[in-house]
């Protein structure tokens, strides 16, 4: 059974996604989460990092759409299906997640484009914040790590469980990002759901104005949830409009 050690809601700051908007999140820092409590807390609008569930609390803006796919029904497009099938060229392992020189330096050579392309700020994960961020022990925690050879090129970190399969981060070596490689991991994953019989995939939040996650969006049928339901209450999800997917680019 989960403990919760502390609840709260962050200062609002500068949003992440969108100009001139101010942002902030809820958290609950909990501990022992099973996967049950994890299904529960997806389906409202959650997300993990390590010990750390979030959500959107930011008011009055309400821009951040919690998305899902039901794997069963999900449609890929032609140019999905191209990137799924570039991404099979990469031997892909399921497993705990690790703690290493080869994944804190991948990170850093994936965060260094973002920094370059984006604007983000310099980081640089020490093996503690990697491993609290990543590798926090959890019952549902999982990593897929993409290997060209014996090379580790990719790497995502996602939680399962009976129903859900929720992808939480994903990031990659510069060298293959011209074969779409965030795209083939979503088809990465909605593949393994379907083997572990998921029924939804989590994407966590589509942000229709912020161009780094316009592609969440091309993934259809997606589900979007209404509103910020409380662990009391029901969740309902509703089935979005069909948009143009003329383009998937990450």
């Amino acid at each position: 059974m989960a403990r919760l050690v502390r609840h709260f809601v962050e200062e609002p700051r500068t949003c992440s996604y969108l100009q001139n908007v101010r942002a902030s999140l809820e958290y609950r820092l909990m501990v022992d989460v099973t996967p049950i409590e994890l299904e529960e807390l997806l389906v409202r609008g959650w997300r993990r990092f390590g010990p750390a569930y979030f959500r959107p609390a930011c008011s009055p803006c309400e821009e951040c759409h919690s998305i899902r796919l039901d794997v069963h029904r999900f449609q890929p497009t032609t140019s999905q299906r191209r990137a799924l099938k570039r991404s099979m060229r990469f031997r892909v392992e399921l497993g705990r997640p690790r703690i290493d020189a080869e994944r804190l330096t991948l990170h850093q050579q994936w965060h260094g484009t973002r920094e370059d392309a984006r604007g983000w700020e310099p980081t640089q994960l020490t093996e503690d914040e990697y491993a609290t961020q990543f590798a926090f022990p959890s019952s549902t925690g999982r990593e897929m790590a993409w290997y060209d050879g014996n090379r580790l090129v990719a790497l995502g970190l996602v939680d399962v469980t009976a129903n859900c399969f929720s992808a939480a981060y994903f990031f990659y070596h510069p060298d293959i990002a011209r074969l779409s490689p965030g795209i083939g991991n979503v088809m990465r994953c909605v593949e393994l759901a379907r083997e572990l019989g998921c029924q939804h995939m989590y994407l966590g939040y589509r942000v229709q104005d912020c161009a780094s996650l316009t592609y969440k969006g091309y993934f259809q049928p997606h589900e979007l949830l209404i509103g910020r339901p409380a662990m009391h209450e029901g969740a309902t999800w509703k089935e979005a409009p069909v948009v143009s997917r003329t383009s998937n680019a990450e």
